[in-house]
């Protein structure tokens, strides 16, 4: 077990590896960037426009000059930053041996997994864009919420991860309030520090604002048993512009995401590694 920790903590002090893994964020801000132009334009059209979603984005993205390289690009280097946090998950310092120390330890592992899973899947969207994919990613959240209604027990599934989308969504808005995100960074001195800092609990706050909808759409497919409700996070900013002052709630979430999206490009520099 030793020598498999030290085989991975020297792959992961890699130069080479840490840059390609450092872009990885630079990849998922552009994606968030997108994403909240596109939440804007949709406000703007009345809840028209194009998939205000990781798939929409990279739609875009392939559509451009030179798009089927970068989507490529893009994919190693979000794998490559699922494998870092896979390493940070393997590498949590042992600490003390008693249960409480080794409940700890163990919710950090958690943690950095889920943070790979969560890479991981952005990779594989980004393999399926550049692989030709034009599937709509609300029509693939509605089919997988119906299969899993019609399948017994599905809908505590869904109900599941209705509730983990909106546990997401709270931790993010959390991690906003409390500026808890620059433990992750190296917090530069001066305004350029405070701008990422607002960047952070800007982006934060409505990255967790959007997920929270996303989930409680999901609860309403599952409590209403309609899978035409779930429709991931481009219904689920669409399905603002529907709401009282949806228009201004919309152009405010857009404009959070893009800040997000500046706080992840910092993040390519400030992480720390």
């Amino acid at each position: 077990m030793a020598n498999a920790k030290t085989a991975v903590r020297e792959a992961g002090d890699s130069p080479v590896f840490q840059v390609v893994a450092r872009s990885g964020f630079a990849v998922n801000g552009l994606i968030h960037l997108i994403i909240g132009c596109i939440a804007i334009g949709v406000a703007v059209s009345g809840g028209r426009g194009g998939e205000a979603d990781p798939t929409g984005a990279l739609k875009g993205i392939a559509q451009t000059p030179g798009g089927f390289l970068v989507l490529w690009i893009a994919l190693v280097c979000l794998f490559a930053l699922g494998l870092w946090q896979v390493a940070r998950a393997i590498l949590v310092p042992r600490g003390g041996s008693d249960a409480k120390d080794r409940m700890v330890r163990w919710g950090r592992r958690v943690t950095e997994a889920g943070k790979s899973l969560v890479y991981f899947a952005l990779g594989a969207t980004t393999l399926s864009v550049a692989l030709g994919s034009r599937a709509s990613s609300s029509e693939s959240a509605t089919d997988a919420s119906a299969q899993l209604l019609a399948s017994p027990g599905g809908v505590f599934l869904l109900v599941g991860i209705g509730l983990a989308f909106a546990g997401t969504g709270i931790g993010f808005v959390s991690i906003g309030v409390r500026r808890t995100f620059r433990k992750l960074i190296v917090v530069p001195d001066g305004a350029w520090g405070t701008a990422v800092t607002v960047l952070g609990l800007i982006g934060y706050i409505a990255k967790g604002f959007a997920l929270g909808v996303v989930g409680v759409l999901l609860l309403v497919a599952a409590f209403a048993l309609d899978p035409g409700r779930a429709t991931g996070l481009d219904g689920a900013l669409k399905s603002l512009v529907a709401l009282p002052f949806g228009f201004a709630l919309l152009i405010a979430v857009g404009l959070g995401l893009i800040a997000y999206g500046l706080y992840l490009i910092a993040r390519t520099r400030l992480a720390r590694f």
